[in-house]
């Protein structure tokens, strides 16, 4: 076995030899590994042979509609449901599913339910205690970066639903998970608590090193935190990629749909923006990727048919050939019946 050894030199002059295997280090072996994990709930299938792998640190997000599958596929990865078929590897070792264990989980793998729970009447520090694995300083580390230092005197019926939330999560973080595996993390919480739990979720993963993959059904808010995300639907994967390449190239309307306003080009406008392209079947343009233009040498005639304030922009419906467009807009000069010349970036 190829080894490598680094010397390190003390004040005591106490050489210490630190034996690093190579073979872990640059093998490529994914930390997470989906296999064909099928799971039938009555007569459906819930999830429908799903395949992925997760490399250290990756942050995944699974995103779809309700019903599409996304937390039936993450119990399996925390090994809290059994798979009908496939198998879920963990650093190359198959989780083991309810039937096989009699505590159902896997201890390296920190599940956080959209249902969480704390006790109480009790003050935030002995929920917290009650769980920790850590040094009292290793643990005021995962506090500051869930941002709860300030509610640790707190009781837990004192707290709001992204307060109660982020210290559940840093109740899982004391047990020192390699994977943390967040079900809906981002529901019914409003737009500040919101980024603060993004903010949480980037600093895990780069100040404690634990990979994370979460699911949420409004996928709009996976864009700025995942390197990859996964879109599901009837139980099955249909689209994988960056964030980039899922909002600007999405297969369908049902992708597309999923992270925001679209529009789907008909064939004449499909020819007046594209006049390049003959063989696509599907344009699909979002509203910020349609930029007015000056005269009608560079760009497609519209008329403005309603325009809308949404604060750091306007959006428009613009009849274009006979289709309506959504267009944003940080003119605040335009109105209703205006004519206008546009082309796609």
């Amino acid at each position: 076995m190829l080894t490598l050894r680094l010397l390190f030199s003390f004040k005591s002059q106490t050489t210490c030899f630190l034996l690093i295997n190579l073979h872990e280090l640059f093998s490529g072996m994914a930390l997470l590994n989906v296999s064909g994990v099928s799971k039938r709930e009555g007569n459906n299938l819930a999830v429908n042979n799903v395949h992925f792998t997760q490399e250290p640190l990756e942050k995944i997000a699974i995103a779809g509609e309700t019903g599409s599958g996304k937390t039936t596929l993450l119990k399996m990865i925390a090994g809290l449901a059994q798979p009908d078929e496939g198998n879920v590897y963990f650093e190359d070792k198959r989780v083991l599913g309810p039937y096989e264990k009699l505590i159902p989980g896997h201890p390296h793998i920190a599940y956080l339910s959209q249902h969480f729970e704390l006790r109480n009447n009790y003050r935030v520090e002995e929920e917290l205690e009650s769980k920790n694995l850590l040094t009292d300083e290793d643990a005021n580390a995962i506090y500051r970066i869930c941002k709860i230092e300030h509610l640790l005197k707190r009781k837990t019926n004192q707290l709001s639903g992204g307060e109660r939330q982020r210290i559940v999560l840093a109740r899982l973080l004391t047990t020192s998970p390699k994977l943390l595996v967040l079900d809906e993390p981002f529901s019914n919480l409003d737009a500040i608590h919101k980024n603060i739990i993004k903010s949480v979720l980037f600093d895990i993963g780069s100040k404690l090193g634990t990979s994370c993959i979460i699911v949420s059904h409004d996928a709009a808010d996976t864009l700025s935190w995942a390197d990859t995300i996964l879109v599901m639907k009837e139980g099955q994967i249909v689209q994988q990629g960056t964030p980039e390449d899922i909002y600007h190239k999405p297969i369908d309307e049902y992708c597309a749909g999923l992270f925001g306003e679209y529009n789907l080009l008909n064939v004449d406008n499909a020819k007046a923006f594209f006049p390049e392209v003959i063989n696509q079947e599907q344009f699909f343009v979002r509203p910020e990727e349609i930029t007015m233009v000056a005269g009608n040498h560079s760009g497609t005639k519209g008329i403005i048919q309603s325009i809308y304030f949404f604060g750091s922009y306007y959006s428009a419906e613009v009849l274009v050939n006979d289709q309506l467009l959504q267009i944003r807009t940080s003119n605040d000069q335009l109105q209703k019946g205006d004519i206008i010349y546009l082309k796609i970036s």
